[in-house]
C-alpha cells in the first residue's frame, strides 16, 4: 500500500491530499529515509512524521484498506 494511502486509512492525516503533500516537502520519513507518496510500506516499517511544532513516530503494526473510525488506531503503533 502506498505510504500516502496509508496515512489516510490509519487516520493519521486526515485527508490523502494533505499526505501526499506532507510527503513531497520531506516531513514524512520511511525508516530513516524520506519517503515519496508513492512509497510501498510493510508491516513493521517505521514512520516518521514532522509537524509544524512537533513529531510523531510510529511502527505499522498491520495493513488493510477498508477500516471503520474505531479500528484506525490499531493499524499502527506509537514509539
Amino acid at each position: 500500500m502506498r505510504i500516502d494511502k496509508y496515512l489516510k486509512n490509519s487516520r493519521i492525516i486526515k485527508r490523502r491530499t494533505v499526505a501526499k503533500e506532507a510527503c513531497e516537502q520531506g516531513r514524512v520519513q520511511l525508516n530513516d529515509k524520506v519517503a515519496k507518496p508513492g512509497d510501498e510500506i510493510k508491516v513493521g516499517d517505521i514512520i516518521e512524521l514532522n509537524f509544524g511544532n512537533g513529531s510523531m513516530k510510529v511502527e505499522v503494526a498491520a495493513v488493510m484498506d477498508n477500516v471503520p473510525k474505531d479500528k484506525a488506531q490499531e493499524l499502527y503503533k506509537v514509539l
